[in-house]
């Protein structure tokens, strides 16, 4: 039986009413998006710092930490983070959707955070398929049959893994940079010099040395790729430094680097998680209601919508939004990411 416990923060929306500097609020001018939907709601960025309540959930291989907010019977939506960030990219999109009657749920990844392993003795596995069986552990704990699942980077790359193998608990998807099903026969293949380029801390995690390196260097190495991935985002060191605490996960490293040589195909992943990898290697089309979504600014690799439009079966959007916004989208422009949320189920 799975064991609750909840962890006091301070209160998440004590900030809402404050005022924030101008770097911090993308205005409607300069966060307009394509296909902007029907929703409304009114988001500042940096309006909020903290999540009022964590709470910890014995979840398959892990005691998971996580925000929740909004009412317990509400639709459940399930905002995923990716690397190198944590559960402060969704801070403003949280308490936006709560006040619309959403559950949010809001967990921290293997290896970030306060989620920890329930045993010393698990892999510590950073395959994509390991994240998404996470999530789905994590919904069981929670008696949580069917979310909306919305995320970034690796919290995208989870969000459709899930909706292409459970679609049955995905009620719709929000997926920053679009398909993001790899495997690692599609990570061995070269690519041109300049996409070669941006992958440049992937070939860094592939060496010794760049595992030491990482390991010594966390909190620069995280900055560097905040400064890259959103290069017109102007965060605050409070910013930045809410965030890194969550890389001094004692797991974080070795979850890591074990991702991305696990894509290039330098590190096994484990056998009770090959089927499911067999099954994405085929890259499925995925059929949930899914709306697609792009910063103007993305600094991090990405491919063009273009490219994986007729990766959707079912209804389907794809939204632009404009303004310098980059990689971490939901923090720069929680607003339109939130209104995305609220949309998507009908679409």
């Amino acid at each position: 039986m799975s064991k609750h416990s909840t962890l006091d923060r301070r209160g998440f929306l004590q900030a809402a009413a404050a005022g924030v500097s101008a770097e911090f609020l993308p205005t409607l001018a300069a966060a307009q998006q394509t296909g902007r939907g029907k929703s409304e709601v009114a988001v500042r960025a940096g309006a909020n710092t903290s999540f009022e309540h964590l709470k910890q959930i014995d979840a398959g291989d892990l005691k998971v930490t996580y925000a929740d907010a909004g009412p317990e019977d509400g639709p459940a939506a399930i905002l995923l983070h990716g690397w190198p960030y944590d559960i402060h990219s969704f801070v403003d999109v949280a308490p936006a959707l709560a006040s619309h009657g959403y559950r949010v749920i809001v967990p921290y990844l293997r290896g970030y955070g306060p989620t920890r392993f329930l045993s010393a003795d698990t892999f510590r596995n950073g395959e994509p398929a390991a994240v998404a069986v996470d999530i789905v552990a994590l919904m069981d704990a929670l008696k949580i049959e069917k979310a909306t699942l919305a995320g970034f980077d690796w919290g995208a790359r989870t969000a459709n893994v899930i909706a292409a193998l459970w679609p049955e608990r995905c009620k719709a998807m929000v997926s920053v940079s679009g398909y993001l099903i790899g495997s690692q026969e599609s990570g061995k293949m070269p690519l041109p010099p300049k996409a070669e380029f941006e992958w440049w801390y992937q070939f860094y995690f592939a060496t010794e040395r760049g595992r030491e390196g990482y390991d010594k260097n966390r909190h620069d190495f995280a900055k560097l790729i905040w400064q890259q991935a959103s290069p017109k985002w102007n965060f605050d060191d409070a910013t930045f430094e809410r965030s890194a605490k969550a890389f001094d996960n004692p797991d974080h490293v070795a979850i890591v680097v074990h991702n991305y040589r696990w894509r290039m195909g330098l590190a096994n992943g484990e056998p009770r998680f090959d089927g499911l990898e067999k099954r994405l290697a085929d890259a499925p089309v995925i059929a949930v209601p899914t709306i697609t979504m792009e910063g103007d600014d993305n600094g991090a690799p990405h491919p063009e919508p273009s490219a994986y439009a007729k990766k959707f079966s079912g209804r389907y959007e794809h939204r632009l939004i404009k303004g310098g916004i980059g990689h971490n989208l939901p923090q720069e422009a929680p607003q339109p990411f939130a209104e995305a949320v609220m949309d998507v189920v009908e679409i």
